[in-house]
């Protein structure tokens, strides 16, 4: 199964997750990321409320965990903090039925990469143990990251997921397109994630340096080019959730739709 949709709420819905949900259905998409990149100020008994309206619209959820994570920090308390804001995500999750909940794991700073990646595998492991605990069915999401400073390569992500349970990696074309400064085979990293029966991933355009990502950008960019990306993931019949995250969530969300529809995939 392929499933896409917006990252966040529809820009039409005015920042009402419920009604997002609900205008999601309406255009035809069929998931949507809740966003806490900011922080998380959603109760848990919104996310009840959120989650059975998902449910009634058949939305299938994925929530963004806060952006100011770094499990590889020099600073113990801010590992802790780190920690505490994607166990927070992960509780929201499971209370709107919500499947995986995406974060970025962390960065390099002075550290070799071979500690900060220790430092990460431990304190997934360890946040793995509470989700567990608890009894929630929620699976934690390390994303590829696009900039080199940050943990987050393809090759990162797939040991990580392979040594942590509980994981699975989130794949971002528009990340690993600009680590590799446009040099890659999509048919490649689908191959890499063989082992994972769901895949998460995000797309959108993406403008970039040397030193990686720089900012997001519409599909029309063609950077990275988005049929290659559905023909890959059609010739590899992978089952996957595509969340789009260009600055037109729904508009290119319905874009990349449409490059499945006129490679004779139907929804």
């Amino acid at each position: 199964m392929i499933r896409i949709g917006p990252a966040g709420i529809p820009i039409a819905c005015k920042g009402d997750t419920s009604a997002g949900i609900e205008f999601t259905r309406k255009l035809g998409l069929d998931t949507t990321e809740v966003q806490f990149g900011h922080g998380i100020g959603m109760k848990n008994e919104t996310a009840d409320k959120v989650g059975n309206i998902a449910k009634k619209n058949e939305i299938s959820l994925s929530v963004h965990a806060p952006y100011f994570i770094n499990l590889s920090s020099a600073e113990a308390v801010k590992i802790r903090q780190s920690m505490k804001r994607i166990i927070d995500s992960c509780e929201r999750a499971h209370h709107m039925g919500a499947k995986i909940v995406v974060f970025h794991p962390g960065y390099f700073g002075k550290l070799p990469k071979e500690r900060a990646e220790e430092m990460i595998i431990h304190a997934c492991q360890e946040m793995y143990d509470k989700i567990r605990s608890n009894g929630w069915h929620v699976l934690l999401g390390p994303e590829t990251t696009g900039k080199h400073s940050a943990f987050g390569s393809l090759e990162e992500t797939v040991r990580l997921c392979k040594k942590v349970k509980g994981s699975s990696p989130v794949i971002d074309f528009a990340h690993l397109y600009a680590r590799a400064m446009g040099k890659i085979d999509f048919n490649d990293v689908l191959d890499a994630v063989k082992p994972w029966p769901h895949i998460h991933s995000h797309f959108s355009g993406i403008n970039y340096t040397a030193a990686g990502e720089r900012n997001h950008l519409p599909l029309s960019s063609n950077r990275p080019d988005h049929m290659e990306i559905a023909r890959a993931i059609l010739k590899k019949r992978v089952d996957i959730t595509m969340i789009c995250e260009s600055p037109l969530i729904e508009k290119d969300a319905l874009k990349m739709k449409g490059m499945f529809e006129r490679l004779g995939h139907k929804f």
